[in-house]
């Protein structure tokens, strides 16, 4: 090879060489670019099943095209932890206020539950119902619908069941428990101090008090009564009652359409195509946040690990 080919053969080398780490390096820009993309893409899809998971994104504020029947679900025990006035209420509200819903479907799948927390539901039912006479409301039951469950739908125009349904339980309790029997065998002695002789009301580490017992006695009779008013409100005429109605006993869907206390068999698909006429339905039941959820959990277990120590509570069950 002659001294002037040289420096060419260099020249073309180098013209490799720079080509192959220009080459690298754009590559490597490549893979850059798309490995932002793909992590803002499934930081992206992260951020929206959040939204979800804690219920930002719902039916409220949002506009339906059509008439239809909104639908409120009412499921598990009526309680400030589980399905609160306020959700409940929330949803209601939202179904009424919707300019195209044609009627309102409660689906209650309920044993019961606090009798403070039915009461709303039910005054918040007789509110819309007057405030909306044109949307009627309807109680669709699912597998039970006992106590404060029944309380709530007592609020409808009409109660709809399965034949199978489980509907009634009108009555009140208050349960606890009584350790005096363990603490005497186990050697451990109660030091209890109040300023109050009725302070320490129902205590369930102490003997039971007969007045006491009477007071609570009473109180669940009030509270009983004020249950047995509302049905009959809610039912009217259409209640055949029978002794035991108010018992607290339970029937079934059939039964319960023979006593008055249904109108007749029905789900939610059936009551929407048939009796409101509008089949399309819209689910406007609230769900709490995740961060009230995660606050709601805790509370619970809290609650939970608390409760052997706390007093008997009023429960329509």
């Amino acid at each position: 090879m002659s001294e002037q080919d040289k420096p060419t053969q260099e020249n073309w080398e180098r013209s490799v060489l720079e080509k192959l780490a220009l080459s690298a390096v754009q590559e490597q820009r490549r893979s850059r670019h798309w490995s932002i993309l793909f992590k803002t893409l499934g930081f992206l899809y992260l951020f929206v099943v959040l939204f979800m998971v804690a219920g930002w994104f719902g039916s409220d504020g949002v506009s339906i095209p059509k008439a239809h029947t909104a639908l409120v679900d009412l499921q598990g025990v009526i309680s400030a932890d589980d399905t609160s006035a306020d959700l409940v209420i929330g949803s209601l509200q939202n179904a009424f206020e919707d300019k195209k819903t044609k009627g309102v479907i409660l689906r209650i799948n309920s044993p019961g539950g606090s009798p403070v927390q039915a009461g709303q539901i039910y005054d918040e039912i007789k509110r819309l119902r007057a405030l909306h006479p044109k949307i009627p409301l309807y109680a669709v039951v699912d597998d039970i619908c006992a106590s404060g469950g029944y309380y709530v739908a007592a609020g409808a125009d009409k109660i709809f069941v399965d034949k199978a349904s489980i509907v009634g339980s009108i009555g009140v309790l208050m349960d606890g428990f009584g350790f005096t029997e363990t603490m005497q065998k186990l050697g451990v002695e109660r030091r209890l101090l109040t300023a109050g002789e009725n302070k320490g009301f129902l205590d369930p580490f102490s003997p039971v008090d007969p007045k006491q017992q009477v007071f609570a006695k009473q109180m669940l009779e009030e509270i009983h009564g004020q249950f047995i008013a509302v049905v009959r409100e809610g039912r009217g005429k259409r209640l055949k009652e029978t002794p035991d109605m108010f018992s607290g006993l339970v029937w079934s869907g059939e039964k319960s359409i023979q006593l008055g206390l249904a109108d007749g068999l029905g789900s939610v698909e059936s009551v929407a195509r048939d009796v409101i006429k509008a089949k399309d339905i819209v689910d406007y039941t609230r769900q709490d946040s995740l961060a009230e959820r995660l606050v709601g959990r805790l509370g619970v277990t809290l609650g939970k690990a608390w409760a052997p120590f706390e007093k008997a509570g009023v429960v329509l069950r």
